[in-house]
């Protein structure tokens, strides 16, 4: 494995092409240096990737999450559209390791594949390297893997590793959370990672035209948009006040997200009304014949990641989330928990 130049091409009897290694190599150089930042040590090609934690963490505390892309790559395989799943990837790690107060540092990716194309790959980690830019880490490392038969023709696996760090004593876990705390909403950039094995057979029995015009855009470019990256904006919002709680919300939706920052005798009630669900939901949502309540577990309907803080400082973080670009609504507020209720609840 030979991090940075992500090479692992070898045997040439097998049916690797050891040539196209090296020209993904030139071509992903120069998005990789764009990633660069304080504390990157050694060169591209080593065998391990080299990071300096900052001296200005007096207890520094590493925070790691890794993931995939789901079954959204098969969107991208159907659509030949590779750009953008490589944001999506770097975006499911960064941003659950912000929710814990870490700022990412550094990334590592891993495609796979049965015979390389180097222009899909080039695709694919040139969007990695964007996404890398976008959380202000580091793409320090990755690993392309070329495994004859392992892989249908055109298709690809897709997986990545985020490394952040944080101080010991401002670590984010919801246990400063209380009844009275407010639930703001940052909205997403549309469905993001999670929950297209339910869109997939949704499109398999709609079957839309996937070219036509979906309020301004092309249907196939709204259910590719990436994953939005949320790091740049709470780092600050951290800087100036104090957060209780961040949820990233994932596999599992609204309702089974929130209980993981949660004591369990809160719980959170969400008002729907409070914010806008984008009309890619609502058209999932009619042609798929889902219930209100299995959209709130499948999906984000339009709110990407939660932030909770106090009631007196609401007004404050939802003026400098706004200042900061993003799209905010008071979407909830925390109290206690009644007997065994949901610690969730969509109203």
């Amino acid at each position: 494995m030979t991090p940075s130049s992500h090479v692992s091409l070898s045997y040439r009897d097998a049916g690797v092409d050891i040539d196209a290694g090296d020209a993904l190599v030139e071509a992903i150089k120069p998005f990789c240096k764009r990633t660069m930042r304080e504390g990157v040590m050694g060169s591209i090609g080593g065998f391990g990737g080299l990071f300096e934690i900052s001296k200005k963490y007096k207890e520094p505390v590493l925070v790691s999450g890794t993931d995939g892309v789901g079954t959204k790559l098969k969107l991208a395989f159907q659509l030949n559209r590779h750009d953008t799943v490589g944001i999506d990837l770097v975006a499911m790690s960064v941003n659950d390791i912000l929710v814990q107060g870490a700022e990412p540092l550094f990334f590592l990716d891993y495609f796979a594949c049965g015979k390389l194309d180097v222009p899909t790959a080039t695709d694919v980690i040139k969007g990695v390297a964007k996404g890398c830019e976008l959380a202000g880490c580091a793409l320090i490392g990755g690993e392309t893997a070329e495994m004859p038969s392992m892989y249908p023709a055109g298709e690809y696996d897709l997986a990545g590793f985020a490394v952040g760090a944080v101080e010991k004593s401002k670590i984010i876990d919801g246990s400063k959370i209380v009844p009275g705390d407010v639930v703001l909403g940052l909205a997403s950039s549309g469905i993001h990672s999670n929950g297209y094995s339910l869109v997939r057979k949704i499109l398999e029995v709609a079957k839309p035209n996937l070219d036509a015009d979906f309020h301004g855009r092309k249907l196939a470019d709204v259910l590719m948009e990436p994953t939005r990256i949320y790091v740049k904006p709470l780092l600050a919002l951290m800087e100036y006040m104090e957060v209780k709680g961040m949820v990233h919300i994932t596999g599992g939706g609204l309702v089974e997200n929130v209980p993981r920052v949660l004591q369990k005798n809160l719980t959170a009630i969400l008002d729907h009304q409070c914010w806008n669900m984008p009309p890619l939901f609502t058209w999932l949502q009619q042609h798929g014949g889902i219930a209100n309540a299995e959209m709130h577990r499948v999906f984000n309907c339009g709110i990407g990641m939660i932030v909770i803080v106090s009631q007196e400082n609401a007004d404050a973080a939802f003026a400098q989330l706004v200042a900061a670009g993003e799209t905010v609504s008071r979407i909830g507020q925390i109290r206690e928990r009644s007997g065994n209720e949901p610690q969730t609840i969509v109203i």
